[in-house]
């Protein structure tokens, strides 16, 4: 089951032959991360939301509080049996009609869940191993900073990382300059220095970079910086990790021959485990 436009209906309920998303890419969209029955930094998720649909000349409808965001969101793991842990995405799509230029800036929005099986984040064991992707860079505009739909450079480059036996791969900008994992923000601690990209290189502007950089902020002999990273910074690098509101944090252990270590991550996960469920 999922919602659509506040109703709980059958899966297969909504047609794509005219929509727009579908069409187009004409959509924005927000994960988030719900646990025992709360939506994980819903302040964040929600105005970012605002802000992408405001990016793209989007109508935001009357009744489109955060108190009302909150409620369809935890309605759809509710009627799916997910309310103790899941990963729920909304879609707001401009409403059918026209080709590139639509006929109308109203717009829907579908949302639907998945379950979890960790409510905790953790910092995972084993290998991860990454390289870069330099087949198609991300550009250092405002679009690339917001969850459009338009996400055909992420699906490449994880085809690409599948292919070549890799856990995730790190996209450039048009600079030639680190700007994220295919599916989250990347972080370089360089020594007592932890580097994330600004979000003017082109990256996502990430509910749980934030969250990170503010946890990182209030740790001791930490300096917090956001500056450029060079593909050359890597192999100076101490650690690498990535971050969304899914997995929280995950670290990189091999950039080709160079291992790293995951010291700051194991710190900043049991902060961030901290923060969302205080003993």
């Amino acid at each position: 089951m999922i919602n659509f436009n506040g109703t709980i209906v059958a899966e297969d309920a909504n047609i794509l032959t005219q929509n727009r998303a579908f069409l187009y890419g004409d959509a924005v969209f927000e994960t988030v991360k719900i646990v025992k029955g709360v939506v994980l930094f819903l302040e964040d998720h929600y105005f970012r939301l605002m802000a992408s649909m405001r990016v793209v000349r989007m109508e935001i409808p009357m009744n489109f509080t955060m108190e009302h965001l909150e409620e369809q969101l935890l309605s759809v793991a509710s009627v799916n049996n997910m309310l103790t842990s899941a990963r729920v995405r909304i879609t707001v799509f401009r409403n059918d009609g026209g080709y590139y230029l639509p006929t109308t800036n109203d717009v829907s929005y579908l949302i639907h869940a998945s379950v979890l099986e960790q409510q905790l984040y953790s910092v995972a064991s084993g290998d991860y191993e990454v390289d870069l992707f330099k087949d198609f860079y991300i550009t250092k505009q405002l679009l690339s900073s917001i969850k459009t739909t338009n996400r055909i450079l992420n699906t490449t480059a994880s085809i690409f990382a599948f292919e070549n036996e890799l856990d995730n791969c790190l996209l450039l900008n048009d600079s030639k300059n680190v700007v994220e994992a295919i599916q989250g923000n990347i972080f370089m601690r360089i020594g007592d220095k932890l580097i994330t990209p600004p979000i003017s290189e082109g990256c996502l502007n990430g509910v749980m970079r934030k969250q990170i950089l503010a946890l990182a902020k209030k740790t001791a002999n930490i300096e917090v910086v956001e500056d450029i990273i060079s593909p050359f910074d890597l192999q100076k690098a101490d650690e690498l990790f990535i971050t969304n509101v899914i997995k929280g944090v995950q670290s990189i252990t091999k950039y080709r021959k160079k291992n790293f270590s995951s010291d700051l991550a194991t710190a900043l996960v049991e902060r961030l485990n901290d923060q969302i469920m205080p003993s």
